[in-house]
Order: structure tokens, then sequence, then C-alpha cells
């Protein structure tokens, strides 16, 4: 099954793609987990998770007794003794949230000692996103920060494909640069791009341009009903509006360039 995953600068809309492939893909008849690997997460929002439901998920992160009866170790505590490969397998059944045929996974962050400390916390949830990209039943979209630091070497080949979403404007596309380059590091095969926010032809030109070589798989339209959804605290589908058959057009580009999977 299709595992992908979707990054960009903060601000440019990727989980509003994350939040519609995720839909496209059930609605196909996949069993989908949504990962929200963002430190700002909102993806259950974008899913159409209401705020009383989103309130309720505990970012993985932050469950102080599950890090510490898999790992060994407390939460916080660094330098010291613990499991490098803690058991995660019983983890998507046991804490995913459920929005329509699409599971949600929310990992959090790691509030101290740096992104990349060596700690219960990180070890937990690197593990549990390896497991997750490794296992074959599933459709994974993997909504990340402007990086790919839950990303590694063991697991970059079961990534069918790394998305770097991006809008008109030349940080954008810096951002885009330097991902694209650390996906070239760690050895992820497939980099393309989705343009957002895109208001006319101009716009779609600019990132064409702006982002080098890379294959781009389509473009969202900037559009108000995304925006009213938001101030609404409903689902991105459910808003309606262009996005829907665009999000389309980019689920078969995509399924046409990594080959549909049955």
């Amino acid at each position: 099954m299709f595992k992908i995953a979707i990054t960009g600068k903060g601000g440019v809309g990727k989980t509003t793609l994350a939040s519609l492939l995720a839909h496209l893909y059930a609605q196909d008849g996949y069993t989908v987990i949504a990962i929200d690997a963002d430190p700002d997460a909102n993806l259950a929002s974008a899913l159409g998770f209401s705020p009383a439901e989103a309130a309720q998920i505990t970012p993985i992160a932050e469950m102080s007794d599950l890090i510490e009866e898999r790992t060994g170790a407390k939460p916080g505590t660094f330098g010291g003794i613990f499991k490098m490969n803690p058991r995660v397998d019983d983890i998507p059944e046991r804490f995913a949230a459920v929005h329509g045929n699409v599971r949600l996974l929310v990992m959090g962050t790691v509030r101290k000692g740096g992104a990349g400390c060596v700690c219960p916390e990180n070890t937990l949830l690197k593990t549990l996103v390896t497991h997750l990209l490794l296992r074959p039943k599933e459709v994974v979209i993997l909504d990340m920060e402007a990086g790919i630091e839950h990303l590694g070497r063991a697991t970059a080949q079961a990534v069918d494909a790394l998305i770097v979403v991006v809008e008109p404007g030349q940080r954008s596309f810096q951002t885009a640069s330097v991902i694209e380059g650390l996906a070239q590091d760690i050895g992820i095969p497939h980099v393309y791009v989705v343009g957002c926010k895109v208001r006319n032809d101009d716009d779609r030109s600019l990132i064409a341009n702006g982002v080098g070589g890379l294959p781009v798989l389509g473009y969202l339209s900037y559009d108000p009903a995304i925006i009213d959804a938001d101030i609404r605290g409903v689902g991105v589908l459910e808003a309606g509006g262009s996005v829907i058959e665009e999000a389309k057009a980019i689920q078969a580009a995509l399924d046409a360039r990594i080959g549909k999977k049955t």
C-alpha cells in the first residue's frame, strides 16, 4: 500500500493536502492511517474532527506511562539506559482516533533537549513511524514539519513518495530545495511537488520554474472555502470548493507515477 510523506514550509497547505489525500484513498476502499508528525498539530481539524474531539486526542509523545512501559525510562531523561527498539505494533489499534474511514495518530513533539535528542520519547516516536511505514496493509499519509526528521535510511525505501508542498514564493522554493537534498541523502526514491494557494496561471508558472527539475503533480487553488472551513471548525472535505477536484487530479497523477496498488 502507498506510503506518502508530505512536507513543506509552515503554512503552505500541506495539512490541507494530507487530509484530502487521506479521505480520497479511504473513499477508494483503502485502510488509511494519517500521521500528524508536525509539532503544530492540526491535521485532526482538517480531517473533520470537531474541536471537542480533537481536544481529546493525546499525542503519543505525551503518553508518559506508555513511554516508560515500552522504553523502560521516564520521559524527559537523557543519557540513561532504555530500550532502543520498543514494542509499538499495538499502538495504532489502541490509540488511533477515527473519523469516517481514516485513523489518525498524533505524534506530538519532544519539548526538552532538542528535536534530535536521544531520549525515550524520540525513540518511541521514530520506532512507531518506522513500523507504520513498513506495515504492508495500509495507506499511510505522513504530515510532517518543514523537514524529514521523522524519516531515516531504514525507512526511506518504504516511502513511495515524498511530496513537498510549495506556495508561490522564493522562501517556499528554498525550503523545497533543502528538503530535496535531504531526501537524496537518505535515499528517498521519489520526490514530487504540489503547488498550493495558486491564484492564476502566473502562479503555476512561477512554481513550475521555481522548483527546478522536481516533477509537479498538480496544484491546489487559493480557495476561500478552505478558510471558511477553518473558521467554522469543519474538515477540508466538507468545505467543498475547487480543491476537491484538484486533489483528485493530484491523486491520479500520483497513482500514475508510483503505480496504482491493490
